[in-house]
């Protein structure tokens, strides 16, 4: 085989291998909206992990210092891909470098991932602005540190109904471990509990009673949530099919667990996309299964199929 053959030959490989990868990725029977799709670096990486689980839309959640990169890829698939930007709340230029993303094409704020408690004056500036333009927030609620050395994130989710009664015209989006823990009424002091849910969880409640109020449905917290009581979570699923939007939240390059760095042993080696949305699937009617993957954020964040 000549230098020319051989390349010919790697290429025709390469078309072949892109073309089983993409076929071997899952049908949901709908289309799907990843709520939580954090920006890579390289680009059409984010393409990639989409195509790699079967998901047809998404909203990257990124950092100020990410915006330029989400853009160009939100350039190439704009009927696909959205942006949410996220600051530190207590930098002094926080609120216009909110205000400034949402004139400049961000339909929402998130993630907002920092050391300022979430019912403090910092977060209560950013939910007024939220109200103020018209878009939703999502918020990484960390009451308990994940690992030596970590600390807690927007610390405060028991006292959280305060918050929402305080801003009935800010569009909540929950999200993170404490979130997700907090759906039961028992919470243990972990960032992923395990064992029986008990009914009567904050989460649960807020979810029920605030109407402003959504769940995102991604990283490893919420699959924990539906593996450790799967009958209490149909029950969950079912009861706010009109609140919850799926999400990944997910490190793997492929969306086929390829690099997922994880150690949680619900998504170690997977992509958290395809095992949260399986999981669902399998808990639910197809029409909540549609809601849940597709019909809420498309209605929330303005989606077209």
């Amino acid at each position: 085989m000549n230098r020319r053959q051989f390349f010919q030959t790697a290429a025709a490989a390469a078309t072949v291998s892109r073309l089983v990868a993409q076929d071997d990725a899952p049908k949901w029977g709908t289309n799907v909206i990843d709520v939580h799709l954090h920006p890579r670096q390289q680009p059409d990486a984010e393409w990639t992990h989409m195509q790699g689980c079967g998901v047809t839309h998404a909203v990257l959640l990124t950092n100020a210092r990410a915006v330029p990169h989400a853009k160009e890829e939100i350039a190439k698939r704009p009927d696909r891909l959205k942006l949410f930007v996220g600051v530190d709340p207590g930098s002094p230029d926080a609120i216009e470098t909110l205000r400034s993303a949402v004139k400049e094409g961000a339909i929402g704020f998130g993630e907002m991932k920092s050391r300022f408690k979430a019912d403090g004056p910092e977060m209560m500036k950013v939910y007024a602005l939220a109200a103020e333009l018209g878009v939703p927030v999502t918020i990484h609620f960390g009451d308990v540190p994940q690992f030596a050395g970590d600390i807690a994130y927007n610390e405060g989710i028991l006292r959280f109904p305060a918050v929402i009664k305080a801003n009935p015209k800010t569009t909540f989006i929950g999200h993170a471990d404490s979130f997700w823990a907090n759906v039961s009424a028992e919470v243990q002091d972990t960032a992923y509990p395990s064992g029986k849910i008990k009914p009567g969880g904050v989460s649960d409640k807020m979810l029920t009673d605030f109407p402003n109020l959504y769940g995102d449905m991604s990283a490893n917290s919420c699959r924990n949530a539906l593996g450790r009581d799967p009958e209490f979570m149909a029950g969950f699923l079912k009861r706010h099919q009109d609140k919850l939007m799926f999400g990944s939240d997910c490190s793997c390059r492929d969306g086929r667990g390829t690099g997922q760095g994880s150690q949680a042993p619900l998504i170690k080696g997977k992509c958290v996309a395809r095992e949260t949305l399986t999981a669902v699937k399998g808990m639910v009617s197809p029409e909540i299964f549609r809601k849940i993957a597709w019909g809420n954020a498309a209605r929330l964040l303005k989606f077209k199929a």
